[in-house]
């Protein structure tokens, strides 16, 4: 069965849609196309009507002839559209007319680096020419590197790797530096808060060793769809880039279907579990031999879903290859065998993660599943867009779970099919992040007087602060790095702290342990504690031991009817006061906050029932995290107008505006900083709002906040006033089911209390 004859029997089907609130047909968009712009040499041309190939799409012709014309780009296309011809183009064309010139690649992971270069050695061979194209990353045997510093053409790399390993080691790179013609930033929509203000400094380091070694690159960089691609791109580079989002690739049919799981307790307005209607769904189009992969939350949904499909197509012998899940934790080799299978065409039903949400190559499949709301527009069109060959019919379903978000999104589908996508947001000038950098680039390459850093702000006042902190020498006009340590090392791009991951050891067969997987150390004590049903490939596995100290844990093959899941507890207390000060009654303070997380049990759930069986006790010790917070406690006055719920309810609703204000104005990620409200908080024992920086050490955003409070609350009123909705939805106070039928006015209230002259 076809996808066409799909939806024309789910439309017959009663039963199924009176569960659809909306069944959008998105129409077929033809290509467009635009000749081959001149420049190009022209023992690419062959190769590429071989392929198939014999005129560009309109944006990768537009994108070629701006690179040539010696123009930095941002190529801004959906999923699929075939972006990556906008840069191997040009930089196969540049090494062919001269066999000196070297591109560097930059990826976010090094799944997609490895996917990449595949594709780009099928080019190159089927040219017959010799340019040589090497992954650099932390999978490269120590004999191959020096190979790929003295002779690699196209160095394919990640941030943390350039960071760590290229730029510090510069002087064993001078070939590659010194001829470096363009660098390629591909997925750049990826690089928001913390890592993209990483990733904007280590660009300027980079840029500071080509003017050393007097060469001057290109950037090409690719995006997902976002609301703000050109700025970020400027952002990230710190130039002027031209933006290039005329998209000519084309497009099939494609059926957007929103469906809102049954209602099972109309009382209560309890709806059926969203993972059993996902089941549902993904196995009808299993039976039916449509091609889908589904995309879920979290990690346990995806083993739960990948155990349910498995059981559907298992053969006589076990065996149900047909169907995989995959996420992050997965070995690299298994990683890669899995998207393997999907592009041949061999694996009929994939379960993933987010992780799949990146442009690795996994074939064109016919269908989508999304296992709830992904948490960003941006994020639910890349995911839909990994459905549907250029020509042919897809269908995607949103199917949503019981949380106010995604019952807001599937009862107003417009919002979500008309609202542009988010913007990404980044701040590189943020001072412990610059900071942090200036030492790696002083480390690097002496700074001399009068020298700047790419834009950043105020450089001699940090190279004189990193003086007196005994950090750098100053001597005849320059600054030299004079401490001990490796400055590279003690900066993790992608968050504050860089933690050992756990390795996961199969001991079933106790004469033969084997390593099956790899977790982060936070989120190990709510999934491998011991006791704990792990899945893997739908495997099930208890865990026997969960060693700390030595970051293992001890797994052994199990086949039980049940699954766990763990209840975490979060909690604050105050470490330090640095600033305070009160108006109006509203006290307003900044400080060092210690983050408590600990797991303290789990419950046992029936597969296919989804009942309770049991609790279990877990004994892990409590993870703590230093970070930095500010905080407003309510006056007295204000918080005596309100009954306890009721204040609850505007806290809350004020606590969903300031996530929402928040990373507009500390340009950062939202998941960089929490909010949380308490009625009686530990710091104050009064009603008191929280906002921290959500990473180990903090990254100075806290601080921000405490500088701009007054602009970050008079929005957070603005935003609530000015939106057009009776009682709160997500795009303001958060949904009426959410905050109740007073959170919105409580709010306001809370607001005006707190914002008073």
């Amino acid at each position: 069965m076809n996808v066409d004859q799909l939806a024309d029997m789910l439309r017959r089907d009663s039963q199924f849609m009176q569960n659809v609130v909306r069944w959008e047909e998105l129409p077929t968009r033809p290509a467009q196309y635009a000749p081959c712009p001149e420049g190009l040499d022209p023992r690419l041309l062959p190769v590429l009507q071989k392929r198939g190939i014999h005129q560009l799409y309109s944006h990768q012709a537009h994108a070629v002839r701006e690179v040539l014309a010696g123009k930095d780009v941002v190529v801004v296309t959906p999923t699929a559209s075939g972006k990556t011809m906008c840069y191997n183009l040009p930089v196969l064309s540049s090494i062919l007319k001269d066999e000196d010139s070297r591109a560097l690649y930059l990826f976010p992971t090094k799944a997609l680096s490895a996917d990449q270069v595949s594709e780009l050695y099928e080019l190159i061979e089927e040219m017959g020419v010799d340019i040589k194209t090497y992954t650099y990353d932390g999978d490269t045997p120590g004999a191959a590197r020096r190979a790929v510093r003295q002779a690699g053409h196209i160095v394919v790399t990640n941030p943390d790797m350039l960071h760590s390993g290229i730029l510090p080691h510069h002087t064993k790179w001078v070939k590659l530096f010194e001829n470096l013609k363009y660098i390629v930033i591909d997925e750049i929509h990826t690089y928001r808060g913390v890592f993209g203000s990483n990733l904007a400094n280590v660009l300027r380091r980079l840029m500071r060793l080509c003017a050393f070694y007097n060469s001057h690159p290109q950037f090409i960089l690719c995006s997902a769809t976002i609301a703000n691609p050109q700025e970020l791109a400027e952002t990230l580079t710190g130039r002027p880039i031209e933006l290039i989002d005329d998209n000519g690739a084309p497009m099939g049919a494609r059926h957007f279907v929103f469906y809102n799981p049954p209602v099972v307790n109309r009382q209560l307005g309890i709806r059926r579990g969203v993972l059993p209607e996902t089941r549902n769904i993904a196995s009808m189009l299993l039976k039916n031999g449509i091609q889908t992969i589904t995309f879920c939350r979290s990690r346990l949904q995806v083993e739960v879903l990948t155990r349910y499909l498995k059981d559907m197509v298992r053969d006589p012998l076990g065996n149900a290859g047909k169907v995989r899940g995959y996420r992050g934790g997965y070995l690299p080799t298994q990683r890669r065998e899995i998207e393997k299978g999907l592009r041949a065409g061999q694996i009929d039903a994939v379960v993933s993660t987010n992780a799949l949400e990146l442009g690795i190559d996994i074939g064109a499949l016919d269908a989508c599943v999304l296992c709830g709301y992904p948490g960003t527009i941006a994020s639910a069109w890349q995911q839909a867009g990994r459905a549907g060959r250029r020509k042919s019919t897809s269908i995607v379903f949103f199917v949503a779970s019981s949380t106010a978000l995604d019952q807001y999104i599937v009862s107003h589908p417009d919002y979500f099919l008309h609202q542009s996508p988010e913007n990404a947001l980044l701040n590189p000038d943020n001072l412990y992040i610059l900071l942090s950098h200036f030492k790696c680039a002083a480390f690097e390459l002496p700074f001399e007087d009068g020298d700047s850093f790419g834009n950043a702000p105020a450089p001699d006042q940090l190279l004189d602060y990193l003086t007196d902190a005994s950090i750098l020498r100053h001597v005849d006009g320059r600054y030299h790095w004079m401490a001990e340590d490796f400055p590279a090392s003690q900066l993790s791009l992608r968050s504050a702290a860089a933690e050992e991951n756990f390795m996961i050891i199969d001991i079933t067969n106790p004469a033969n342990p084997r390593v099956i997987g790899e977790m982060d150390r936070y989120t190990v004590p709510m999934l491998l504690h011991e006791n704990a049903i792990y899945m893997h490939e739908a495997q099930q596995y208890q865990v026997e031991k969960l060693d700390f100290d030595a970051c293992k844990a001890f797994i052994r093959q199990v086949d039980v009817g049940y699954y766990t899941d763990s209840d975490l507890n979060v909690s604050l207390s105050l470490l330090d006061i640095e600033q305070e000060n009160a108006e109006n009654g509203v006290s307003r303070a900044l400080g060092e906050v210690k983050v408590t997380c600990q797991v303290t049990m789990f419950k046992k759930i029936k597969f296919d029932t989804h009942e309770t069986l049991g609790f279990g006790h877990v004994r892990l010790p409590e993870t703590d995290m230093h970070t930095t917070a500010m905080w407003w406690t309510l006056p007295d006055e204000l918080a005596a107008q309100f009954d306890n719920d009721t204040l609850k309810n505007g806290m809350l609703a004020v606590t969903n505006l300031l996530r929402i204000v928040a990373p507009m104005y500390l340009m950062c990620s939202p998941q960089d900083v929490a909010v949380l409200y308490q009625v009686k908080s530990p710091f104050t024992d009064k009603p008191t709002v929280i906002l921290y920086d959500n990473l180990p050490g903090g990254v100075g955003l806290a601080h921000k906040a405490y500088g701009m409070q007054r602009l970050l609350l008079d929005n957070a009123l603005q935003i609530v006033e000015n939106c057009a909705c009776q009682s709160g939805c997500p795009s303001c106070a958060g949904p009426m089911g959410e905050i109740g039928d007073n959170g919105k006015q409580t709010a306001i209230a809370i607001l005006k209390g707190l914002t008073a002259p």
